[in-house]
């Protein structure tokens, strides 16, 4: 198939103009080369108003199909709870246009699956919003790995804690526990970004076994997850906590010759240790955390660079979180 490339500037348009496009995305699209940001749209019209005056917008909608069928929208983030990105994903690929998903890209890899099946037979491009294969601080860590710098790698470790989020019933963290909106709890959310790096650094995870339980009761999501895999060959484990006295959040990477150790969620430094000592590489994130990626979707998209992020990549991560979920919800396929 002969790929498509498009007009610049890439005209965007965002359904869920929330807390995640105010910062961390939102101004990537006004700020990549190539790019504009068109029109934004959410249902409370006040909100989908006053966002577009602040970030100078031209077009702001309260209804997703309005923004969708908009001649002057090229392309459409949906930036919505993951509950809703199957639905919005195959209306903007029915309006012929390509489409960048946030993370986790759906509820479970069933979900992912028909996303990726539409967009492949329409001849459309589909990216997901795994911005960490971008960041400086993960580029770092590939190009260590490459160099070998630690040896042979003989281990992978994530450690993730954090104290209990607020309940259900209010504030903006509510839908991440309710697993009809988010597909499960904080793993989706948080974990799915461990995961996701992982693949970027060392392959597609395999022999996949997890477990999950709730032991505060506070929401019937996971709270408390383990499982350990395999990714290019080499064994790996992780536990994550969102139920803890405490935050931690690690990455260790072991090999014949030293370590490589980092945070995923921080912007503090990689530490390299060998015999030769302790090296720290500076490896703060930018300003706009999502911006590398989203440079990298619109020159794809534009022919003049390839993103790392696609449908394809990121339902192998799905495929693992259901593979560590299907126990705790007997089945990873329904509401």
């Amino acid at each position: 198939m002969t790929r498509r490339t498009w007009q610049r500037p890439i005209r965007w348009g965002i359904l869920g103009c929330g807390a995640v496009s105010e910062h961390k995305s939102g101004p990537a699209f006004q700020k990549a080369d190539g790019s504009a940001l068109t029109a934004v749209m959410r249902r409370n019209g006040s909100l989908a108003e006053d966002y577009a005056r602040r970030h100078g917008v031209p077009s702001w909608y309260t209804d997703a199909g309005a923004l969708i069928e908009d001649p002057r929208v090229d392309a459409v983030y949906v930036a919505t709870p993951p509950g809703t990105h199957l639905e919005y994903a195959l209306r903007v690929c029915g309006a012929g246009k390509p489409a960048y998903v946030e993370k986790p890209m759906a509820r479970n890899h069933a979900e992912c699956l028909r996303m990726g099946e539409a967009f492949d037979k329409a001849g459309l491009p589909l990216y997901v919003a795994y911005y960490r294969r971008r960041l400086p601080r993960f580029l770092a860590v590939g190009q260590l790995l490459q160099a070998r710098a630690v040896g042979t790698v003989t281990g992978i470790l994530s450690r993730l804690c954090t104290p209990p989020h607020p309940p259900a019933e209010g504030g903006s963290t509510g839908w991440r526990r309710l697993a009809e909106h988010s597909g499960g709890g904080l793993a989706l959310d948080l974990g799915s970004h461990i995961l996701d790096i992982l693949d970027f650094l060392f392959g597609p995870l395999e022999q996949v076994h997890g477990n999950a339980a709730n032991r505060l009761r506070a929401a019937k999501v996971e709270d408390t997850v383990s499982f350990c895999f395999r990714a290019g060959g080499v064994p790996g484990a992780g536990c994550w906590n969102f139920a803890a006295a405490i935050d931690e959040d690690l990455l260790e990477i072991s090999g014949t010759e030293g370590r490589i150790s980092l945070s995923v969620f921080g912007d503090g430094p990689v530490t390299l240790s060998t015999a030769a000592g302790v090296r720290e590489l500076p490896a703060a994130n930018p300003e706009h955390v999502q911006q590398p990626l989203i440079d990298s979707v619109v020159h794809d998209l534009l022919g003049t660079d390839r993103c790392p992020s696609t449908g394809e990549s990121a339902a192998r991560t799905s495929l693992v979180l259901d593979t560590i979920l299907e126990g705790y919800y007997g089945g990873r396929s329904d509401e």
